[in-house]
């Protein structure tokens, strides 16, 4: 069953809510946008929720403001980070919250991972295929978002944001709960060369099974594959010490679903972007 419930509506942007946390959860909320729903124009066309990619600045910060009105919470809580594909992760504190909410200029710089145990920040972060990551420590009251893209998965960022939540909030990865959102499939990710080389040093080092490195990277005679950027994450979070039953996994590939979702590699020029978000509440 797919844990990522899409949400529309005749005059609200396109949802997909983590609908299991969101309910087993008090306080917390997590999902991603889709593209509907918004007021930017083509080649952004509507939800486009990326700041840097062109679009128009006043669209983009409408389009924030309403997925925040629909979560009923303040856009004054949306925080956010520049995303450079690497595997650095930053704490956010109760001082930051808000930044890069409404200019690129302002954003969390260098990172593209945000862990926090803040109350009221609604951490977000942005994607046209790459990998959102989710984490959840109801124990400690702590969130976390990651964005793995190819290069951020073979340096591992799954890990290093949970060694991070360990490092500040005492997390325990065994208790922790994690996600992986809507993201670009193996069935319409094919890479060469240069990105195989990399995924097959990772695999090496990772617990599989010997029939589990055709699924998560399918050779052609070409030299190409097909890659799993999700199942490879998710191998991650397991090799961290995440129990394989509080992993949450989408079956939404962006690729596969240009109606619903922006991809940057079907579409092949200018696109938007989604938003993933997860935030806890303040009593």
């Amino acid at each position: 069953m797919e844990v990522f419930n899409h949400i529309q509506t005749a005059k609200g942007p396109s949802l997909f809510l983590l609908s299991g946390w969101n309910q087993r959860y008090e306080r917390l909320t997590a999902g991603f946008t889709g593209r509907d729903g918004g007021i930017s124009e083509a080649p952004w066309a509507s939800l486009n929720m990326g700041l840097h990619v062109g679009d128009r600045d006043e669209a983009v910060i409408r389009n924030r403001k309403l997925v925040a009105e629909a979560l009923n919470w303040p856009f004054e809580a949306w925080t956010c980070a520049e995303q450079v594909h690497g595997n650095r992760v930053h704490r956010v504190m109760r001082e930051e919250r808000g930044k890069g909410r409404g200019a690129h200029a302002d954003v969390i710089r260098g990172c593209d991972a945000l862990i926090t145990n803040e109350p009221g920040v609604l951490l977000a972060s942005y994607y046209a295929d790459c990998v959102p990551l989710y984490f959840y420590d109801s124990k400690h009251h702590a969130v976390a978002l990651a964005h793995a893209g190819w290069k951020g998965t073979v340096q591992q960022i799954a890990l290093e944001t949970i060694h991070a939540m360990e490092e500040a909030f005492g997390s325990r990865p065994e208790e922790m709960a994690a996600a992986i959102g809507p993201s670009i499939g193996s069935c319409c990710y094919e890479v060469d060369g240069a990105v195989i080389s990399q995924v097959n040093q990772l695999l090496e080092n990772l617990p599989l099974r010997e029939t589990d490195a055709d699924y998560l990277l399918r050779m052609h005679e070409n030299g190409k594959g097909n890659l799993n950027l999700k199942e490879i994450n998710r191998q991650i979070m397991i090799k961290a010490g995440i129990l394989p039953i509080h992993i949450e996994l989408t079956e939404w590939c962006t690729g596969c679903r240009r109606d619903l979702f922006f991809s940057h590699r079907k579409e092949g020029g200018p696109t938007g972007r989604m938003a993933s978000w997860i935030g806890i509440l303040e009593r």
